[in-house]
């Protein structure tokens, strides 16, 4: 598993004349390879569209799946089980069934070609729902009740109360969200027109198209390890808060 990513950065520090060849470890560590990738393309500006997008789509997500799984977990009303089956059934949905109509509601609130038309089919998340509800079932309501009691309101209990005892699953969730938007590639692929609106894996994409040398397979390289870095460092540093809040909804 761990090789075919060594191999990838072993390649972006070779020489043109070094990029066939079998060894792993190149015979000079060519730093220009980098410098060129940022000279010659928009690799700067992708990594900008794909930073934005990820955080406001995880902002997004965070904030009303937050809502909707808290309303759901500790509220009673008609419909509650229906409405929660509904939700849960978006998951069993292919994405590529629903190209066309997120198509057809960009098109008509002129998100195309813009960051608006690439984040909004990720601004609520079906698992996301799922994820914070289980979550918040495992919440004393007796806590809750003695919120309400002292005279605090249901915005202050949610935010004062439950969101910070709710701190892991909102990390796992998160990560999950930021890492699904940096990677995600058909939506951004669809949706853009001009290569400065486009996000890393559709540039790298048209990038790769245009592979004709070893220069270019170099260059392809390095941007893959730039675009694989940030996925790496966050995966690193946050991985026991995945593992624990996955743990803690019952998921297996």
């Amino acid at each position: 598993m761990v090789f075919p990513f060594l191999w990838m950065i072993s390649t972006s520090f070779k020489a043109p004349a070094e990029v066939y060849s079998l060894s792993l470890i190149p015979s000079a560590l060519n730093w220009d390879n980098y410098r060129t990738i940022f000279q010659t393309t928009l690799f700067a500006k992708w990594m900008l569209n794909s930073l934005i997008i990820a955080c406001i789509s995880t902002l997004s997500v965070c904030l009303f799946d937050t809502i909707a799984g808290y309303i759901l977990a500790k509220f009673t009303f008609y419909g509650k089980k229906t409405i929660f089956v509904l939700i849960l059934s978006t998951l069993m949905v292919p994405t590529e069934m629903l190209i066309i109509p997120w198509y057809l509601v960009s098109s008509r609130l002129d998100g195309i070609d813009s960051y608006w038309g690439i984040v909004f089919p990720s601004l609520m998340s079906g698992f996301g729902i799922f994820l914070i509800k289980q979550f918040m079932e495992s919440l004393p309501s007796e806590l809750l009740d003695a919120a309400r009691i002292d005279g605090m309101g249901e915005w202050g209990i949610l935010s004062r109360v439950a969101v910070p005892l709710s701190r892991s699953v909102l990390a796992t969730l998160s990560i999950l969200t930021f890492l699904g938007s940096w990677n995600s590639f058909i939506w951004p692929l669809i949706i853009t027109q001009t290569d400065h609106i486009f996000t890393i894996p559709v540039g790298m994409a048209f990038f790769s198209s245009e592979a004709k040398d070893s220069s270019n397979w170099i260059q392809i390289m390095t941007g893959a390890t730039l675009s694989v870095i940030p996925l790496v460092v966050v995966f690193l540093i946050f991985q026991k808060q995945i593992i624990r809040g996955i743990a803690t909804t019952g998921l297996k």
